[in-house]
């Protein structure tokens, strides 16, 4: 079935040929997009969806989440709103809860958060492992995520589960790779202090990329370390949180390909500082924006909120933020299809109940999701 969508105030593209267009129209046909022009000269289509003066953008790509967990944190949350720092050390109590759990509860949960995504625009999720952290669970996480997320990350290197660091590097360099590689994409590591540092990161990137994983790294969220250097040395397609940047990482990020993939809801939800989205933008870096939706340090599934928060408090215009969430979520994946409204885009398409992007910024908190589509199909 394909549907033309009439009257549209604001079409916002992302197609650099094309921009954003005022009293639009566009056409999903196979899946994809077909037409894209005036309102006044749309071509007929099986169905017609009137959009009524309000805006379309690209559906959301959310490139950084770990949504295969059991149980929450919600006390460790309470916690830090009573000031306890954050030190990631929460992490095993969901690797507890997560090995305990069946396959179909996990499933069942995952399933949850991306519909709960879908119904806030979100049509592209990117979804990690990291809490079974050993080989069994972390293949059986790779296997439940792989039937949902459209781009699915062996991160075997969350933290160490317990016992000798250097013998967990060889669990995940070896059994634990082999085990995993074939249900993965990507190969992500949480360089970190209180995680791995940079030996111990570059000899699981090496042994990943061997097996013929794409690099992508936790860097830069504690405290300064080598993470964005050693991103960058990987040709990582991003390095993700960048809260804590040297002047040197931010001329490795602006002299590469890398995505700085910001995640202001981790910031809001532990009190730390929030990056600088405007130091990365003008030294000329590529800025994503993604939830990190988990449920320790930062349980939520919005990017229409990561908008608003980017905005307020990472010196981001309306405008950036939204092309940050969805073709800058895009270049994080390195994917041509998502993230832009060109012709032969993937239909995945949004409705604001709003007449443009700017009141994702301007009204926060305030649900703005009217349709979504998802490869040409109506999802919300």
């Amino acid at each position: 079935m394909s549907t033309v969508i009439t009257n549209i105030a604001e079409l916002v593209t992302n197609d650099p040929g094309i921009g954003v267009l005022r009293d639009a129209a566009l056409v999903l046909d196979g899946g994809k997009v077909a037409w894209v022009g005036d309102s006044a000269q749309a071509p007929p289509a099986d169905e017609r969806f009137d959009a009524a003066g309000r805006a379309v953008l690209p559906g959301f790509v959310d490139s950084h989440a770990h949504l295969v967990f059991a149980g929450d944190r919600a006390e460790e949350f309470s916690a830090r709103m009573s000031g306890e720092p954050y030190a990631a050390g929460g992490i095993r109590t969901t690797v507890a809860a997560t090995r305990a759990a069946s396959d179909e509860a996990l499933e069942a949960n995952l399933r949850r958060l991306v519909a709960e995504m879908a119904r806030q625009g979100t049509t592209t999720v990117e979804c990690k492992s990291g809490y079974g952290l050993d080989v069994e669970n972390e293949a059986r996480s790779l296997r439940i995520a792989g039937r949902v997320a459209d781009e699915v990350t062996f991160l075997g290197a969350h933290v160490v589960p317990s016992g000798d660091a250097d013998a967990y590097v060889s669990l995940v360099t070896g059994p634990m790779l082999e085990a995993c590689a074939p249900h993965a994409r990507w190969i992500d590591v949480f360089c970190e202090r209180g995680a791995f540092d940079g030996d111990q990161t570059r000899e699981i990137l090496t042994a990943g990329v061997a097996k013929g994983l794409v690099p992508r790294l936790h860097a830069g969220q504690l405290g300064p370390g080598p993470g964005v250097g050693l991103a960058v040395e990987f040709g990582a397609a991003s390095a993700d949180h960048c809260t804590f940047l040297t002047g040197a990482d931010v001329d490795a990020l602006a002299g590469s390909s890398t995505v700085a993939t910001l995640l202001p809801g981790v910031e809001f939800s532990t009190r730390q500082p929030y990056p600088d989205a405007r130091r990365l933008i003008d030294a000329g870096v590529t800025v994503a924006l993604a939830s990190d939706c988990n449920p320790g340090s930062c349980y939520t599934s919005s990017l229409p909120f990561c908008i608003a928060v980017a905005v307020r408090d990472m010196g981001m215009t309306p405008r950036e933020a939204v092309w940050a969430a969805t073709a800058g979520g895009a270049k994080a994946l390195r994917r041509t299809d998502v993230g832009h409204l060109g012709v032969g885009a993937r239909a995945d398409v949004q409705v604001l109940d709003a007449p443009s992007q700017l009141h994702l910024a301007y009204r926060p908190g305030v649900p703005l999701t009217a349709a979504v589509w998802a490869r040409g199909v109506r999802q919300v």
